[in-house]
């Protein structure tokens, strides 16, 4: 009992922390102005081909930019590290790996098709890969300080 109503306000925390960041998410994916996401006079564009932009911004990552290539590669792939390591903390069920990644892949396809169908930002299977990937590494964050905490309590309980 004592140890419930001790984790309580942590899990209250964490739920707000895990909203804050779906929060902050659904800005930057669909109205931040910085991400081109409200130009409404561009031309829409979508990619379906697995690895064509993700290969197309590491060959021409001279001429993009460095601020360009890291936003598009490793901003997607960091944009759901957060995903990967609430979701299992938060919801028991979620606590393997296939489930996470299967989690991170079907928010990441929801959000593309958002941006398919109301024409905000662009549709890209390779955005679907890199999140996917990205939740995978949040997993992996997960499951490392999971192992890293409890090898700590048990040292610590083990102490005279």
């Amino acid at each position: 009992m004592k140890e419930s109503r001790k984790t309580e306000p942590v899990r209250r925390l964490e739920i707000l922390l895990f909203i804050a960041y779906l929060a902050v998410l659904c800005y930057f994916l669909f109205f931040a102005e910085t991400m081109g996401r409200t130009v409404t006079e561009r031309e829409y564009h979508y990619n379906l081909m697995p690895l064509k932009e993700i290969k197309r911004f590491w060959t021409y990552r001279h001429s993009l930019g460095f601020w360009s290539v890291c936003l598009n590669l490793f901003g997607n792939v960091a944009a759901f590290l957060p995903f990967g390591m609430f979701l299992p903390r938060l919801y028991p069920k979620c606590r393997k790996f296939f489930l996470t990644a299967l989690f991170s892949f079907e928010l990441s396809l929801c959000v593309e098709l958002i941006q398919l169908v109301g024409k905000v930002g662009s549709f890209d299977v390779d955005d679907i890969l890199l999140n996917t990937l990205g939740g995978a590494f949040g997993y992996l964050c997960y499951s490392i300080s999971k192992k890293l905490f409890s090898k700590r309590r048990k040292d610590e309980a083990g102490k005279p």
